[in-house]
């Protein structure tokens, strides 16, 4: 029998706000973006899928809750939900992040600035979209929502190959 998980997408807004407020007060606390991208990628391998995104993600949980009262509610293009967009935007973020890392130069400072920088640009793409289409519209397309969706069905099919059951 499944255990039932708890939402904490009431409140876990607050973590993402506090990222921002530290981060503008010091910028060396943006490497506790590292957190934020690794916490989805740890519950998939867990084997528990996209789990992070119904039940925990400070961004989700920001933007339902802040854009609901100003969101156009259009519904998004089909063609920004398909696997050639979420592909090509994973591959875009992927990249610009490990530019970013390398220009760093192993800095530790310039690392948290690329992290903040990174996670600040994404947050506003994330709050247009939200505005111009309904608001959790970047959960749709999120490079880290896709990513889990990828390990869990790369898990699964291995499972089935090994002749396991998959729940």
């Amino acid at each position: 029998m499944k255990k039932k998980r708890k939402s904490h997408m009431k409140w876990s807004w607050v973590i993402i706000v506090s990222f921002f407020v530290l981060s503008i007060i010091d910028f060396r606390f943006g490497i506790f973006g590292f957190v934020c991208m690794t916490a989805p990628i740890y519950h998939a391998l867990r084997g528990r899928g996209k789990v992070h995104c119904s039940h925990y993600c400070p961004r989700g949980s920001f933007l339902g809750k802040f854009l609901q009262n100003i969101s156009m509610g259009n519904t998004m293009p089909k063609w920004m939900k398909t696997k050639g967009a979420k592909n090509t935007l994973l591959g875009i973020m992927i990249t610009l992040l490990t530019v970013s890392l390398i220009h760093s130069g192993g800095d530790f400072n310039k690392i948290a600035f690329s992290l903040f920088r990174f996670m600040g640009v994404s947050f506003i793409v994330g709050i247009m979209m939200g505005v111009i289409f309904k608001p959790r519209s970047w959960c749709q397309v999120c490079p880290m929502g896709y990513s889990t969706g990828l390990i869990k069905k790369s898990k699964d099919k291995r499972m089935i190959n090994e002749g396991k059951m998959v729940s």
